[in-house]
């Protein structure tokens, strides 16, 4: 198991909003960003935590391919639905916005559905949902992204990891969030594995030679170029029922770019046609239904509830000492984690260090 240090979360989160605003970022939207990412580790989704800080936002606010001010354009709105241009700004902060306009939407009307084009990578999708289910209302988001899957007896990249994420209130201390990738692993997880050494179990990508690949840092390499893609959710062909996650995740896409008419598919690249880096106009969708415009909000959440204890209460298999509902592994990390702090990797930590080097940020290091 790799080294981890812990960080209290008022430094971490001191650290990014400083560096945001570093590169551009105004405070407010900075703030936003920061709490997105932080979510990220709260639940314990480390590959979409601080850890991408420096790459994934950063490096590329610095290189000009991602715009520290999001400008955001309605192109079109009605009572229930509205349209939004990021204009290559933060996805974070565009995606916020889309989804506050869904839930007030919903709150009039019962439903409210917002998207986005022209916008950058958004950080962990549960954090979107669960601004509705807090709201008392069924969330649901999901985003398109850089291609790494490869279709049903494929093994060129096509698809993004393409999340399909939804959140629903509950009775219990938790919502019930189901937050995860169409493909049978994201390459969030493979920046993870990579940044601890460690191998990408067999099975969760295929290289151009139909063969699974496990060598993490080369995988990383070679689904930007094209020598290797994702499996969708199932794994490699129809044995496991890998049709099903590349039909989910072909959804999300649609979902992602043909209601706002936005980039697609190897669109996506992040690359212009002369291969040079270039923003990567992703879409995003974001829908609110409210649960009052049914039979209500507590019925709602009685409902849901008997339905999680009455899973997670059935027949254990022979070894096995509990069984979860999604959203629930997430909350206990949070209660360990809450005083505990944030727990870095010695890659993350050296992420840190260059970012406060390269920015000259005052904030100090704990290590």
């Amino acid at each position: 198991m790799d080294k981890r240090t812990y960080v209290k979360w008022s430094f971490i989160e001191s650290f990014m909003i400083e560096a945001f605003e570093k590169v551009g970022v105004p405070k407010n939207d900075a703030k936003i960003c920061a709490e997105v990412l932080m979510e990220s580790d709260r639940r314990g989704i480390e590959s979409h935590g601080v850890n991408r800080l420096k790459p994934i936002y950063i490096d590329r606010i610095l290189s000009g391919i991602q715009k520290p001010v999001t400008e955001i354009d309605i192109l079109k709105e009605t009572p229930t639905t509205v349209v939004l241009d990021a204009n290559n700004g933060m996805g974070m902060v565009v995606s916020k916005k889309a989804m506050e306009m869904a839930i007030e939407k919903a709150k009039k009307f019962g439903m409210g559905m917002a998207v986005v084009r022209n916008s950058t990578h958004y950080g962990i999708a549960g954090y979107y949902a669960t601004m509705a289910s807090s709201a008392g209302m069924i969330g649901i988001t999901g985003t398109n992204a850089r291609p790494s899957i490869a279709p049903t007896f494929g093994v060129e990249n096509m698809l993004g990891t393409n999340p399909l994420t939804f959140a629903m209130p509950t009775d219990e201390e938790f919502p019930f969030v189901l937050d995860c990738a169409t493909s049978i692993t994201q390459r969030g997880k493979i920046e993870y594995y990579a940044k601890i050494n460690k191998s990408t179990p067999e099975g969760m990508v295929v290289g151009r030679d139909g063969f699974p690949k496990t060598d993490s840092q080369q995988i990383l390499k070679d689904l930007v170029s094209g020598e290797a893609a994702l499996a969708p959710l199932g794994g490699i062909g129809e044995d496991l029922a890998g049709y099903k996650g590349y039909g989910y995740a072909t959804v999300v896409e649609i979902l992602s770019a043909a209601l706002q008419a936005g980039s697609f598919l190897k669109m996506l690249t992040g690359k212009d046609e002369s291969g040079n880096p270039s923003p990567y106009h992703l879409g995003h969708f974001f829908i609110a239904i409210d649960t009052e415009a049914f039979m209500g909000l507590d019925s709602f959440k009685k409902t849901t509830g008997d339905i999680l204890r009455a899973l997670r209460d059935s027949k254990k298999a022979p070894g096995e000492e509990r069984i979860f509902t999604a959203g629930e592994k997430e909350f206990y990390v949070w209660q360990e984690r809450k005083e505990k702090g944030l727990p870095l990797t010695a890659a993350s930590i050296n992420d840190l260090r260059e970012i406060k080097e390269k920015l000259d940020l005052k904030t100090p290091l704990p290590f």
